[in-house]
Formats: C-alpha cells, structure tokens, sequence
C-alpha cells in the first residue's frame, strides 16, 4: 500500500490505543482555489490518502489545520472535517470575521484558530490580530494555536501571558536547537503549562533538530521535557503531508508515532496524549 507523504508503510513499533487522535495534519484539495498558490500547495494530499495513513498508524480521530495557500478561507478544511468524520478543526480566520461566520465555523468542527507568523514575511496573520481574536475565542471556548519561533515566544511573552483563552503551542514551540530546554521561550511554555492555560504539540520533530531521523534525539529531549512537567497538556501531531518538507525528505510517520513512546514510556501517560488530552481539548 503506497501512501504519499511518508516514508514507508510498516506500522508503528508502539501500537496505539482505540481512539487516538492526530491533532495536527492539513487536506489540500484542487477543489477549493488557493489564495496563495505559491505557498505551499500540496498535491495528492486529500482524504482518500490520509484515510491510508491512519489505517497504517491505527488513529482514528484527527484535527484538520487549515494549509496556509488558503489563508482565511476555511471552505477546504471544513469540507475535509465533514467527509472524513470523527474529526475537529483549526481554522485561519481575520478580525473582520462576523459572529455568524463564527457559529457557521463552530458548526462545522472548528475549535479554535491559528497564528503561524513563524515567518512574518509569508504570513497570512499578524502579531496585532492576536489579542483581539482572542477575547473572541474565549467567548466560544476555543483556543489560539501558536506557531511562533522561540525567540518570537520570548519577545511577546506580555501579549501570550495576556491572553484570556487557552492557547496550543505548535511543534515544540519551535525552540532553536542545540538549545533546547535551556532556552528561554521553553521556561515560558513550561509556565503556562504548569497554570494549566496551555497546551503544546509533541509534533514536527524534524522542523528545528540538529540530530536529524531517525533518533531525533534532540526533539525527544524536549518532548521528554514538555511530558515531565505537564502530561495531561500534551497532545500528538503528525503534520501530514508535511508541506515544509521537499518530496524526498518526508519523513517515517510511524517513527513519528514511535517518539512518543520514547518521550513517554508510560502506557497511561501515552493515552493522555493520544486519546483523554485531544478529547478534552478539542471536545470529541
């Protein structure tokens, strides 16, 4: 069984329980038009392809991040949420957003909003827009999912320590390596974590290591970490289809899988993240 985007076909080593849930992947469909065509558009990356990849890893439950070439127009992913089933949402949405568009959204799975101003210069959203969608969200018991870079983290830490939702930190936080835990952007996600307002994404191993695949033994480090100081607000991503990555440098989303048994030996704690943390965070 060939599926694209990944390397390989075999299962994880660490099979998962019933219920498990990838929290962070993104549906591209020629469907739906992109407003920004040039960034990022992934071919070969629908529903029929990622329902063979969660054959092979055994999840059953996903979130679906809407893809930056479609900026704020969110028609792709609900249209993914509804025909895969079993699945939330995070959508890209503007300050001009209406409250009927809102609870039009909220019907349709999405459960909270992103900001990857990881580079300002492509970004489809920008420092400014964050506050005040904030106050919005919480209003709908969503929350503000943050691909930001470490040094980002660090320099608006006022405006995160500020904001009255729960907020979701992407793949790691995208702390620098070899750095690691001794950055400070890790000890203000360690903070906020321990005040149980936020939540981060043992995702994305491959985006800021210096060891590389397969051992990824740097971004273990700091799943390890993240496990250790907050269990119960960690969650599972994949990143499917991957789209920073060029075609011949996908990665083993099975030894993705795989890395969370080695940050987190424990069975019970491994179901926090697979299934109790993604259920409570995302309301399956």
């Amino acid at each position: 069984m060939t599926i694209p985007h990944t390397v390989g076909d075999a299962p994880p080593q660490h099979a998962v329980p019933p219920d498990a849930c990838d929290c962070h992947m993104h549906f591209y469909d020629d469907a739906f038009p992109a407003l920004r065509p040039a960034s990022r558009l992934v071919s070969n990356a629908g529903v029929t392809q990622y329902r063979k990849l969660q054959n092979r890893l055994g999840t059953s439950r996903v979130v679906v991040v809407q893809p930056a070439p479609y900026v704020n127009d969110n028609t792709v992913t609900l249209a993914a949420i509804a025909e895969i089933g079993n699945a939330r949402g995070v959508a890209v949405i503007h300050p001009d957003v209406t409250d009927a568009e809102l609870q039009r959204l909220n019907a349709g799975g999405i459960r909270g909003i992103r900001f990857s101003i990881f580079d300002p210069r492509t970004a489809a959203v920008s420092f400014d827009m964050i506050a005040p969608l904030a106050a919005r969200m919480n209003a709908l018991g969503w929350h503000v999912q943050l691909h930001l870079r470490g040094d980002q983290i660090v320099e608006h830490e006022k405006l995160i320590e500020q904001l009255p939702c729960p907020m979701v930190f992407d793949h790691l936080g995208r702390i620098p390596q070899p750095e690691g835990i001794q950055h400070p952007a890790f000890a203000i996600i360690q903070r906020l974590l321990k005040a149980r307002r936020a939540w981060v994404k043992l995702s994305g191993a491959y985006a800021d290591t210096k060891v590389g695949a397969p051992s990824y033994s740097d971004a273990v480090a700091m799943m390890r970490a993240y496990v250790a100081t907050a269990p119960e607000r960690c969650v599972f991503g994949s990143d499917w289809p991957h789209p920073t990555e060029a075609a011949d440098h996908k990665p083993d989303d099975a030894r993705l899988i795989d890395l969370i048994a080695e940050a987190a030996p424990d069975e019970a704690v491994r179901r926090k993240i697979l299934v109790d943390n993604p259920a409570k965070l995302y309301g399956f």
